[in-house]
């Protein structure tokens, strides 16, 4: 794989932005994305490709929300939402370097003690959710936007069953830890060990105010960090729509810091190819 960019002979590969709200700026149908897969198929494709050729050299599938419970109240299963998702991808990446990553999220229901999930279940969901997707063999596993590294633990011991590299990345709040309480030292403790290939934040924030959290991660691990932070902590307007709190070119200049400690960039919320496109002039100017 060519990386955009070496800094110390430590190589940052760019991956791309947001997939989902990337997806709605280009229909009025605000549903859950994973159902364009089905519904849309050729905004999945253009989208990926769109990525694609500003630079991203890893794309994600559009899977991160296709699990159990949330397919399940529709008239969907998660095999061909995901089967297909991967599938799309594919198509939109033939002929070119790029590698395609299953995306997979955290489940809508909390683990026990706190909630009424047991590992079993989540086990179970997990695996119907990356088995549908490996079947179609796409290069990386990245689980994303976990709050609970319990539950990111249970879904990375599924994913280690396919030989393919695993990402793993949370999501923090402006305090520095998840919404479940865990700290960069309890997420790197558990996941370490494990035998994961990269780590790291995405959602939530952004970038300036999240490079204290890739710091400490840099302090702590040799892992290579992951760093996909929101176009700013996403806004709702009086209308109900939402703003993003900073320009690409904000967001590109608040960036530039996490390249000294990362290997991964790219963008979540609100991040479109306008962003992605701004991260990659700063990369180059650097």
């Amino acid at each position: 794989m060519k990386h955009i960019y070496d800094m110390n002979r430590r190589k940052i590969t760019l991956l791309d932005g947001a997939v989902g709200t990337s997806l709605w700026e280009r229909t009025n149908d605000r549903g859950p994305v994973w159902k364009y897969n089905i519904e849309k198929p050729q905004l999945v494709i253009d989208q990926a490709k769109e990525f694609q050729n500003i630079g991203s050299e890893i794309i994600l599938t559009n899977t991160f929300g296709a699990n159990r419970d949330a397919v399940s109240r529709t008239e969907y299963n998660v095999e061909e939402v995901v089967r297909m998702g991967v599938k799309l991808t594919r198509e939109a990446l033939a002929d070119t370097d790029a590698k395609i990553a299953l995306a997979v999220g955290p489940l809508s229901s909390i683990l026990k003690p706190w909630g009424d999930l047991s590992e079993t279940e989540a086990q179970n969901i997990y695996e119907e959710q990356i088995g549908a997707g490996m079947s179609e063999h796409p290069d990386i596993i990245y689980l994303m936007t976990f709050m609970d590294v319990d539950m990111m633990r249970i879904a990375v011991n599924v994913a280690k069953q396919y030989n393919v590299p695993i990402f793993c990345s949370m999501t923090f709040t402006k305090f520095g830890k998840t919404m479940m309480g865990n700290s960069v030292e309890d997420i790197v403790n558990a996941l370490e060990p494990m035998g994961i290939d990269a780590i790291g934040m995405n959602c939530s924030l952004g970038p300036d105010i999240s490079i204290p959290v890739i710091k400490k991660f840099a302090k702590i691990t040799q892992l290579p960090l992951l760093f996909k932070p929101n176009a700013g902590t996403p806004i709702l307007s009086s209308d109900g729509k939402e703003e993003r709190p900073c320009t690409p070119k904000e967001f590109a200049a608040n960036f530039v810091p996490a390249f000294e400690y990362v290997s991964y960039v790219g963008g979540c919320c609100g991040t479109n190819a306008e962003y992605l496109t701004a991260v990659k002039k700063e990369l180059k100017n650097r």
